[in-house]
């Protein structure tokens, strides 16, 4: 049996592996030929997209899995263990004990890729860039609380925050907060096109939409601490999952990544040829379903809680996704010490459509509810159709919707879901980081990334500051739980189902089991080239 499950720790939902994976047993090195990684992630500059590598708009796993290798921020998440760690700042901290100025002092001599000086002017720039332009469901929210950004010297950089927050290290351990060069990007546009100007462990030096393939090598300008286990790596983009599998059993690919179908995960885990093996740890991806609150239909609360009382969640991670997934009953997904399974205690573990029938009757609300499920095709990976086809069966099996279900190209969902054009849609959540303040807050402040128009006064003004004074997070799980069953009541979004993570490698690839973070996204540098296994 080719697959190596990585057995990790529940420490604040962390991905922290304690046994070794394919090809572990060598080091790696840098030089030798690049390791080509394989994806069904696309990029496309476009007019509702024009910049899909600016960390002032990109907010997706497939855009940060490039920009955290390529672009740098103060601080990173650790390889293990929760608290982060120094990247381009030598030490940071806050300054105050009510958490509301926070001090980075940067590392000596770094420079972007192209030769230009970074300097704390630059850090400031990139935050006061990211906040002024407010791209439309990009990643300005995080930082929705960060009142002032100073460079008080050269090297050391000053954030004044409007209201305590204790995650805002890990905030900026995120590619939102990545610094860019002040005398290369616009101040107040977007970057458009794929240019890359960083100080990160990697160069972007090509990037081919058309003959499907990118290039990141080793920047030589780098100084953050990462060691990096090869020179080159070459990404290469698939139309299809089956694709990319064919390509790793040729040789051609080292290592196959984003989207691995559930149907592969089955039978690369049990194939038995030799030379590839599945890695499979836990992950904190989350799938839901979101709603246009102030919607005709969907505004109504007693239709999404008639939704939330007909789904069947284990039919779901069963017929979609082959059990490589886990039912969800809260937005905050198990592992994280403040998970409660509000869901499954307000509507129960089974489908009830005649409860589902009280509620809607109870809102004078006639049957059949006539609505449209729309979902992305190409962004998730094969399995969403399916997906959708089983809860368009579930719905409509109960007689009390009539549902239809619409799929969109990625670069057409996205900014249509975020601007109010559907009334529900499906969506994916990927950490920013390990906390579940970063479940609860995106969704449900005032500008939030899906651009929703639910509020809730407590959550906003009440729960989510309570928690942010309290920098010993285990202490906020009274408040995260509130939070969590105020969801459950009022279902502004419907989770769905927690994945798993997977990548299939060629057994001489060593570091894959450190290669995806506690945000799934990919760090190229623990990836080497060793001695085939």
């Amino acid at each position: 049996m080719n697959r190596k499950t990585v057995v990790l720790p529940v420490l604040a939902g962390l991905l922290a592996p304690v046994l070794a994976a394919c090809g572990s047993e060598g080091s790696g090195n840098g030089d030798g030929d690049p390791i080509v990684v394989g994806t069904t992630d696309h990029f496309v500059a476009s007019k509702d997209t024009p910049a899909p590598f600016d960390p002032a708009a990109a907010y997706d796993v497939a855009a940060w899995s490039v920009m955290r290798n390529t672009l740098q921020t103060l601080v990173r998440l650790p390889r293990s263990g929760t608290e982060p760690e120094m990247d381009a700042a030598r030490k940071c901290g806050f300054t105050d004990a009510q958490n509301e100025q926070y001090r980075c002092t940067l590392r000596k001599g770094l420079t972007f890729s192209n030769g230009h000086e970074l300097e704390a002017k630059d850090v400031e720039f990139s935050l006061k860039r990211l906040l002024r332009i407010k791209h439309v469901g990009g990643p300005s929210s995080l930082f929705a609380n960060l009142d002032k950004v100073e460079a008080t010297g050269a090297r050391q950089v000053v954030f004044h925050l409007k209201k305590p927050d204790a995650t805002f290290p890990y905030k900026l351990s995120t590619p939102a907060a990545a610094i860019v060069d002040s005398e290369t990007y616009p101040a107040n546009a977007l970057a458009k096109g794929f240019k890359m100007t960083g100080s990160g462990p990697y160069a972007l030096d090509d990037f081919d939409s058309k003959d499907g393939k990118a290039t990141l090598s080793k920047n030589p300008h780098y100084k953050g601490g990462l060691e990096l286990h090869n020179s080159k790596i070459e990404l290469r983009f698939f139309d299809s999952a089956r694709g990319m599998e064919k390509a790793l059993k040729a040789g051609d690919i080292d290592v196959m990544g984003r989207t691995i179908s559930p149907e592969q995960v089955q039978r690369l885990g049990n194939a038995k040829d030799k030379g590839i093996e599945l890695v499979e740890q836990p992950g904190q991806e989350i799938r839901y379903l979101a709603f246009d609150t102030d919607a005709p239909i969907t505004g109504k609360k007693a239709v999404r809680q008639a939704m939330a009382q007909i789904v069947d969640r284990q039919k779901i991670v069963r017929d979609a996704y082959n059990r490589s997934a886990e039912p969800l009953y809260s937005l905050v997904p198990a592992g994280l010490p403040s998970h409660r399974n509000s869901f499954f205690n307000t509507y129960g573990g089974e489908p009830d459509a005649a409860a589902a029938k009280r509620t809607l009757a109870k809102a004078g609300i006639d049957t059949p509810v006539k609505l449209t499920l729309t979902y992305t095709t190409d962004h998730y990976g094969e399995a969403t159709a399916k997906e959708f086809a089983t809860l368009k069966k579930q719905l409509n099996g109960s007689g009390l919707f009539d549902v239809d279900t619409k799929g969109v190209k990625w670069d057409s969902f996205r900014p249509a879901a975020t601007s109010g054009k559907y009334e529900v849609y499906g969506y994916g959540w990927y950490p920013d980081f390990p906390d579940a303040d970063n479940f609860i807050a995106p969704f449900f402040e005032k500008d939030n990334f899906l651009g929703s128009p639910y509020s809730n006064r407590e959550i906003r003004e009440k729960l989510l500051p309570q928690t942010r004074r309290q920098t010993e997070r285990g202490s906020t799980t009274n408040a995260f739980g509130r939070a969590q069953d105020i969801i459950a009541e009022d279902v502004p979004v419907l989770p769905l189902w927690q994945g798993k993570q997977y990548l299939a490698a060629r057994d001489d690839i060593t570091g894959v089991e450190w290669a995806l973070n506690s945000a799934s996204v990919l760090q190229f540098w623990e990836l080497g080239r060793g001695a085939e296994g």
